[in-house]
């Protein structure tokens, strides 16, 4: 699998995401930082390393809003380039299941939340098989089955990663808590918004979803 830059960023035009000016976010910062988006973990991976913003007095290490939201425009432009039937999203961690089940039907993707049962990508035989041409993971880890078969396939892979995920394995990272309710919520919402605006060709589109409707129930 070609690494992250030059499997996904060197093909996108050099101002997809790289020309953000200050106050230019998505989304306010405030809201980035109210769903706790940036709050990453005490432990740290190599791979990582460059997305941390601070580590702070308690030991947990804070993410660099900017780059989160760089990426997820980033990450958005490519997958608007798939056809939506055969875009896969998945999540087994809990509270990412309904912000895959709403990101999926809000952009016309599939998603296997809950349990990824295994050869679902490789093995023809299974009923739940299915060819998708890119793949999206809530957590490397927790997700491993489904990124294993992606990258023996040679599917591109974006993945959101926290701060103590390897990434050897994903062509496109989106940094962010990938573990708490509020945080998943807001990076699927906003990741829903701008694939739905990059097929547009960047314009305004009618989205009246909240992040509160991709919330998981606590």
């Amino acid at each position: 699998m070609p690494d992250e830059e030059t499997a996904t960023e060197q093909p996108l035009s050099a101002s997809d995401g790289q020309d953000i000016q200050p106050g230019e976010l998505l989304i306010p910062e405030d809201t980035y930082l109210t769903s706790g988006v940036h709050i990453g973990t005490q432990q740290k991976s190599a791979s990582m390393r460059r997305f941390v913003f601070k580590v702070r007095f308690d030991g947990l290490h804070v993410l660099d809003v900017r780059e989160t939201d760089r990426r997820i425009r980033i990450a958005a432009k490519f997958l608007a380039r798939f056809s939506a039937d055969r875009i896969l999203v998945v999540s087994q961690r809990q509270y990412g299941q309904k912000p895959v089940r709403v990101f999926a039907k809000t952009i016309g993707a599939v998603s296997f939340a809950e349990r990824f049962v295994p050869g679902c990508l490789t093995n023809p035989n299974l009923e739940e098989y299915f060819e998708p041409k890119v793949l999206v993971v809530t957590d490397p880890a927790t997700d491993q089955q489904a990124l294993s078969e992606a990258v023996s396939i040679g599917i591109p892979v974006v993945g959101l990663c926290d701060v103590n995920n390897e990434t050897r394995n994903v062509d496109l990272v989106i940094p962010a808590n990938n573990k708490g309710r509020v945080a998943l919520a807001t990076v699927y919402w906003l990741l829903a918004r701008e694939v739905l605006k990059a097929r547009a060709g960047g314009a305004e589109v009618d989205y009246p979803l909240t992040i509160e409707d991709f919330q998981a129930a606590l």
